[in-house]
């Protein structure tokens, strides 16, 4: 519990004041009853995530009270982010530019000319999605016949399908592999070790992480070490994110906060079995974690009981409580430095768009020793 009355830093008092006023719901609170739900989640559940996936569920759940947002890809959601991509971040004739696109291409001559010495390159896609963001990208380094192949790695089954389709509708000469992965929770070796048949001296490895994906994730700094395990001497890091404070805040949700928000907030309620009269949808500056969050909020007392393959579990959730299923943190330049150099490497190059609002940032490994991690 927060005492009011403690001494707090300038940035805490910000955040205070934001998560006090800058919080945007769908209905108003109303705590009249009192009695317990039971939710049930759907056989449809099931069937989306594995036994380890619905235990990771139910641990985040007692431990901090979130679903975590990478498992809204799954299923049904990466239908749900494949249509927010199309409809609200694809260049169109009215909106010509995407931020992840132009980064990327303001930075490829930085990136090709540290390729100089390498026969060859393999990009890596981690968090692929669609694929749609380093199309350019791959295209310019096939003129150059820098590429050897393509893998979109993704925790999403249905993402990586579309990724498929996508990629080699648009490149069939270039050779496409994909895999699942959890970066959160594998390094890309254990997916992808890099055995390309190629000298290991003469090639090197891009990988992407787009999609400013990085603030979504709970744990960046084990996102940001498994990057470095994956990495050798030769390999470039290249990720997105937001920049700036995040407990300035205005109140006001846009882009993935507002649109997918809403997406997996409705799914949610449909799988886990959640009437819509008994919750609400708050979206808010979270203090503790310095992120935007969007979280269900329950207005009565529920359970929600798993029953899966062995795993019999209740989770008691009293009314008023918030569930966290979204979250995006922004970057402030000393606390990204710092968690790059923590994680082993070291920020090489960035640059930022013309609203000073994104960053795409380049590392390399500071110390090809791994065992120091």
């Amino acid at each position: 519990m927060t005492n009011l009355f403690a001494f707090s830093t300038p940035k805490q008092e910000q955040g205070l004041m934001a998560k006090k006023f800058h919080s945007n719901s769908q209905l108003p609170a109303d705590n009249s009853n009192s009695n317990s739900r039971i939710a049930q989640p759907s056989s449809e559940f099931y069937s989306v995530f594995s036994q380890e996936e619905v235990l990771e569920i139910i641990h985040a759940l007692e431990t901090r009270w979130e679903i975590p947002l990478k498992y809204s890809y799954k299923g049904q959601g990466a239908k749900i982010w494949h249509n927010f991509y199309q409809k609200f971040l694809l260049p169109k004739w009215y909106r010509k530019s995407n931020v992840e696109i132009d980064l990327l291409r303001d930075n490829f001559e930085y990136i090709n000319s540290n390729l100089q010495n390498f026969s060859k390159v393999n990009v890596i896609d981690v968090g692929a999605g669609t694929s749609y963001p380093a199309k350019e990208f791959v295209a310019r380094l096939h003129q150059l016949n820098k590429l050897n192949k393509y893998v979109a790695l993704d925790i999403s089954e249905g993402l990586l399908d579309v990724s498929r389709k996508n990629f080699t509708s648009w490149f069939p000469e270039i050779e496409y592999n994909n895999q699942q992965l959890d970066i959160e929770n594998s390094s890309i070796p254990e997916i992808c070790p890099g055995n390309y048949n190629l000298n290991p001296e003469d090639t090197a490895k891009i990988i992407l992480h787009m999609g400013v994906t990085m603030g979504n994730h709970h744990n960046r700094d084990k996102v940001l070490k498994n990057f470095r395990m994956s990495m050798g001497k030769n390999d470039f890091l290249v990720f997105t994110n937001e920049i700036g404070s995040n407990s300035q805040w205005d109140g006001i949700a846009r882009g993935g906060c507002k649109y997918h928000a809403e997406e997996i907030y409705q799914a949610i309620k449909n799988k886990v079995g959640i009437k819509s009269q008994d919750c609400q949808l708050v979206r808010k500056y979270d203090l503790e974690t310095d992120s935007v969050v969007a979280n269900i909020k329950f207005r009565h007392d529920y359970t929600i009981n798993f029953s899966f393959q062995g795993i019999n579990k209740q989770i008691e959730i009293p009314a008023g409580k918030e569930i966290t299923i979204w979250r995006h943190h922004k970057y402030e330049m000393p606390e990204l430095l710092q968690e790059i150099e923590h994680a082993g490497m070291q920020l090489v190059h960035y640059t930022t768009n013309k609203y000073s609002s994104h960053i795409m940032a380049i590392c390399k490994v500071a110390n090809d020793d791994r065992t120091s991690i």
